[in-house]
């Protein structure tokens, strides 16, 4: 016990009792000769102590405020269910599902739900020595509660092979199988669970619903090639078809989920090996219609700052108003710089990278949304569409507009991000200006920085320093600077995708696997009673562009760049916290979600040869009016869309048969048509 004693006292956790300090002061009398010794022991001791309390205080600190923030959640949830059902305010609005069902609405078609990235379940079916007791355990999706019990071994069997973009050798990790691979992404949280019950409700049970889980981590082919997803979704299709009385399925997609299905659509037309040998009119035969919800079929400018530096909007703002918490300032942890270590390994991050280049994300000067006003978006979702134009004329009469760079999705400092292209210096990216790489450094990264090394610790200061240099990227330089910074990552993930325009779809390259992801660079199938629907929530501001700055820290493993969350820019520049903003689902921006169905699939057209009707259901977002309505019954946010009421209806009556000029052909909210028709590409 008193050894015990002793080291806390050691460690600064024990103050020395009154008594204790008497005896201590008397001695000191005694012994003068020792005191200015003393003395200068206890002044090194105090910072020391000092900052082990304040440590101490912020984390009793949080543990207070988030025990209060639980137990209120957790108080309000059992009145909830404790109340009678027929008090005002309390009663659950009829379900879409109850109603239609009512109205005598049933099931037709065979349904397949493809989830999209991170909302799927992982499991554990082989590991190291560290995760003993977790075979078959979820560790992605569920309780998360390995996180806190061995967060190091827990990443490390989350990461691939750095080299292969497979399993690291000695750990597999699986797909959840099933409807409960992504009904609920932890408890409480629902992705598919309010549409699986309401499709439930028409009449869909096992033998015409199933989910196509996949591991999102890996790459579209991998998946095929590893767990053979493609092959068993293909006989899964076949065998819905088969035992429906042949009626053709809908495909119900989320998020990168429509990129993982139009891979499918050319896999299985495409012979073998590559393809799954189904033949050009496989599609046709077999799917009755894709209904893709929150598509990120251009890809996302926010996954360019997850490589760069594991950051969004919101990461910013935490590491800005506690700047130790995320890195290791505070608990002696990195947060940040494992995760961009582990996601550097996951292929499906490049995936979600923007598509189509300048053409279609904007140059220096110019980009299709560069004349969005956040702060007229609000008033502009409550009126009707078809008066855009209109809207578009009289605004300029009394405001003052800004034209925002929206093409600089990357720039350093926020005059850069404003100035004219010719005030600014040569921004081309010159690799052999910032080529100083691990010859810098005297020893090997990896060793010098354990388990925090990331792909930074080969750069040296000099190379960071050019890269914020040239001040500005748009999307084709940033590609240059990621392969650059990122190289094992790039050249891995470049082998299974590809992010341009095509110029002459009938060149045999784009027969290769890596170009049938990007909706720019593939034909879809010959299939021209086959119907193809883009549903996505606006009104919610979404990433578009960044202010970065290079940090000064030389700490061994950290993340030299971060999002500028200093810099703020006046109302209708749409920037906050060094984010530019436009409309979008908070996730994905209205450009990439609704794109292709409004303009590069719309009629016959050289990504769509066979003429596959498109149709555009916008939903305006609108934020839950308190706290028993959950997520919202009609919100417009990239997961929360899924219990949507309305877009709920939409999927049922699609899956019952309802055409598309049934349902009342696009119901468009926001300037995708406008912003669609700034894009000059060839069709």
């Amino acid at each position: 016990m008193a050894s015990w004693v002793l080291r806390l006292r050691k460690h600064g956790f024990l103050q020395p009792g009154k008594a204790e300090q008497r005896t201590g002061k008397n001695k000191k009398i005694g012994r003068k000769s020792h005191a200015s010794d003393d003395d200068s022991v206890l002044f090194e001791e105090k910072p020391k102590r000092n900052r082990q309390r304040r440590m101490l205080r912020c984390i009793d600190s949080c543990c207070w405020i988030i025990g209060f923030l639980c137990t209120t959640w957790w108080l309000l949830l059992f009145l909830y269910h404790c109340l009678p059902l027929n008090l005002p305010g309390l009663q659950s609005p009829e379900t879409p599902g109850s109603r239609l069902r009512r109205q005598g609405l049933t099931a037709l078609h065979p349904v397949v739900l493809v989830p999209g990235a991170v909302t799927g379940g992982l499991e554990l079916w082989e590991g190291r020595d560290c995760a003993d007791g977790l075979f078959r355990r979820r560790l992605w999706g569920g309780s998360f509660t390995e996180i806190f019990k061995r967060p190091m071994c827990w990443l490390e069997h989350l990461s691939l092979d750095n080299e292969t973009g497979l399993d690291p050798p000695g750990i597999r990790v699986r797909a959840v199988p099933g409807l409960v691979a992504a009904d609920y992404f932890s408890p409480g949280y629902f992705v598919w669970a309010i549409l699986i019950e309401n499709l439930a409700k028409i009449g869909y049970e096992g033998k015409n619903l199933y989910m196509a889980a996949y591991d999102w981590r890996l790459s579209f082919q991998n998946t095929e090639i590893r767990d053979q997803t493609l092959s068993r979704l293909k006989s899964r299709i076949e065998l819905l078809y088969v035992t429906n009385g042949e009626k053709k399925v809908v495909v119900v997609a989320h998020s990168m989920g429509g990129n993982y299905f139009l891979h499918f659509m050319k896999w299985v037309e495409s012979p073998s090996p590559m393809g799954g040998g189904g033949g050009a009119d496989w599609c046709a035969k077999y799917i009755k219609s894709v209904v893709n919800i929150a598509p990120a079929f251009l890809g996302l400018p926010k996954a360019m700052a997850g490589i760069l530096s594991a950051e969004s909007k919101d990461v910013a703002f935490i590491r800005s108003v506690a700047p130790g918490l995320l890195g290791s300032e505070m608990l002696g942890i990195q947060t940040l710089e494992h995760i961009l270590r582990v996601i550097r390994t996951w292929d499906s991050m490049v995936s979600l990278l923007p598509k189509g280049g300048e053409a279609i994300w904007g140059d220096m000067d110019s980009s299709p949304e560069e004349y969005h006003v956040c702060n007229s978006t609000k008033t502009a979702l409550n009126q009707d569409s078809s008066s855009m134009a209109n809207r578009t004329d009289n605004r300029k009469k009394f405001q003052i507009q800004e034209s925002t760079n929206y093409g600089r999705i990357v720039s350093f400092g926020k005059l850069a991000s404003e100035l004219h292209s010719s005030d600014l210096s040569s921004l081309q990216f010159e690799e052999e200006k910032v080529s100083q790489r691990a010859s810098s450094i005297k020893n090997n990264g990896s060793s010098s920085c354990g388990n925090t090394w990331t792909e930074y610790d080969e750069m040296s200061h000099e190379a960071l320093f050019e890269i914020s240099k040239n001040k500005t990227y748009t999307v084709e330089p940033l590609f240059d600077l990621l392969r650059f910074i990122a190289p094992k990552m790039m050249k891995r993930a470049e082998a299974h995708f590809s992010h341009g325009l095509a110029d002459d779809l009938n060149d045999p390259k784009y027969n290769h696997y890596k170009y049938w992801s990007n909706p720019l660079e593939t034909k879809l199938p010959d299939a021209p009673d086959m119907k193809i629907y883009c549903l996505y929530g606006v009104g919610i501001p979404t990433e578009r562009s960044y202010i970065y700055k290079l940090s000064q820290s030389n700490r061994c493993g950290s993340i030299p760049l971060h999002i500028d969350s200093s810099i703020d820019g006046s109302p209708n520049r749409c920037l906050k916290s060094g984010v530019y903003f436009t409309d979008g689902d908070e996730t994905v921006n209205v450009l990439s979600a609704g794109f292709m169905c409004a303009k590069g699939w719309r009629g016959r057209t050289r990504f769509n040869p066979s003429g596959i009707d498109t149709y555009i259901h916008e939903y305006k977002h609108k934020a839950p009016a308190n706290l028993l309505e959950g997520r919202g019954l009609q919100s417009g946010a990239h997961v929360d869309i899924m219990g949507n009421v309305d877009l709920i209806e939409d999927i049922l009556r699609m899956a019952a048969g309802a055409p598309g000029t049934e349902m009342g052909g696009d119901r468009i909210h926001s300037d995708i048509m406008r912003i669609s028709g700034k894009v000059k590409i060839q069709l």
